[in-house]
């Protein structure tokens, strides 16, 4: 005799599965590996290599536009073909093979050359990565899925700069040089290969494509979006609005050091940000679960655009440390939140599509957001420039709030 199917009430939550939680640990040793460098790269840039302000909000734009437009490429191809995960293995090695390669740069162009050869891999990976993850789970717990990746990931990007800060005590034991500054950064650049080669092998060895019958290969369309809806597109515009104000966190950074944070406390401060990422990533899933996915971008949106006039008239070194706190909440109210969106309003055929153009716009954004916010700090002050964010972003939680509610995401039965 069967047993009876338990009431809706008493139905076990639903799980991650293997390949959420796969696809995190790969993000967390990858993002171990990167935030060994990036919250050094602009102290790097700027006091051993004697780039300007401009120099590295260019590098860092420049860096995301081109890994943008092959994410839009990459995802499309990802929906005519079976199988996503030669794509996502094959951007996470490029990038960490050549990130650690940033320990040899003699100029800012030798840095630009690395970072456009890293996010290159990361063009290729990303969108056919979050359709994977998508593909992976129920519609009804999408938003944690994607919240508790962005967790790992996260939390990955809190050790990175912990192992940097410890490597970096331990090479200077008294006041360095500016060439041993120099030595020691290199360093610490090198040893980031370590944990970029492990999640190139966790990939290999957990990471499972999800079967999608002739769906990916008969999925003729062009790399166009005219079946991802008009939703789907004032969507975009509106990222696009906000991302104009997005600029670099390596802004952020040297703000901080313009309170007083020291170059050696640089990567706890960085730390710092990436606890509250992590901590709020899976909860802010979560609520756009239960309340839908438009509030939580909102409520984060206004947010940044808080924390970014906050930036602009900070004076004491403490200052900078609550900021880094509070900045990332938004994170954790909105990154995971707007893939799970993405996913929610477009036909599960077009996913890697969607997420092609969703990357794009972020990047289109990026490169004129870092050179315009480099810009005005360098003729009018930070001040200046973090009110221009800020204004951006407030702006874009406007645009959001004018659009139409979404539906939210039907369980499977």
């Amino acid at each position: 005799m069967t047993e009876p199917a338990l009431p809706e009430a008493a139905a076990p939550p639903k799980k991650l599965g293997r390949n959420v939680i796969a696809m995190s640990a790969v993000s967390f040793f990858t993002d171990v590996s990167s935030e060994m460098i990036y919250p050094l790269l602009p102290l790097f840039l700027g006091t051993v290599l004697g780039a300007s302000a401009s120099a590295i909000g260019a590098i860092e734009g420049t860096a995301e536009s081109v890994a943008s437009l092959l994410k839009l490429a990459s995802g499309w191809w990802s929906d005519r073909v079976k199988r996503r995960k030669p794509l996502v293995l094959g951007g996470y090695a490029l990038a960490s093979f050549v990130r650690p390669l940033v320990a040899i740069a003699q100029s800012s162009s030798h840095v630009l050359a690395v970072r456009v050869a890293d996010r290159i891999g990361k063009g290729i990976r990303t969108s056919p990565r979050d359709a994977l993850l998508a593909d992976s789970v129920d519609p009804s717990i999408r938003g944690r899925a994607f919240g508790f990746h962005r967790a790992a990931d996260h939390a990955g990007a809190v050790v990175g700069p912990l192992i940097a800060f410890f490597v970096l005590r331990h090479l200077a034991a008294r006041q360095p040089t500016a060439a041993e500054v120099s030595s020691h950064l290199r360093t610490v650049f090198w040893l980031a290969a370590i944990p970029g080669l492990v999640a190139v092998a966790v990939l290999i060895a957990f990471v499972r494509d999800v079967p999608r019958g002739e769906a990916g290969a008969a999925a003729k369309t062009s790399i166009g979006g005219g079946t991802l809806g008009a939703r789907f597109w004032a969507f975009l515009g509106v990222v696009l609005v906000f991302t104009l104000g997005n600029s670099t966190d390596a802004f952020l950074l040297l703000r901080a050091n313009q309170l007083g944070v020291s170059a050696t406390l640089i990567p706890i401060l960085w730390s710092l940000l990436h606890v509250v990422k992590s901590a709020s990533s899976t909860p802010g899933g979560a609520l756009a679960d239960r309340f839908g996915r438009k509030p939580l971008i909102v409520c984060g949106w206004l947010l940044y655009a808080a924390v970014y006039f906050a930036f602009g008239v900070a004076r004491l070194e403490w200052h900078a440390w609550a900021l880094f706190a509070v900045y990332g909440i938004y994170f954790g109210l909105t990154e995971g939140v707007e893939k799970a969106l993405v996913a929610d309003i477009v036909p599960a055929t077009r996913r890697g599509a969607a997420f092609g153009w969703y990357n794009l716009a972020i990047g289109l954004g990026a490169l004129p957001a870092s050179i315009i916010f480099g810009a005005i700090w360098d003729r009018s002050g930070s001040q200046a420039a973090f009110a221009f964010g800020a204004a951006m972003a407030l702006l874009g939680a406007l645009g959001i709030a004018a659009i139409p509610a979404y539906p939210a995401p039907v369980p499977k039965m």
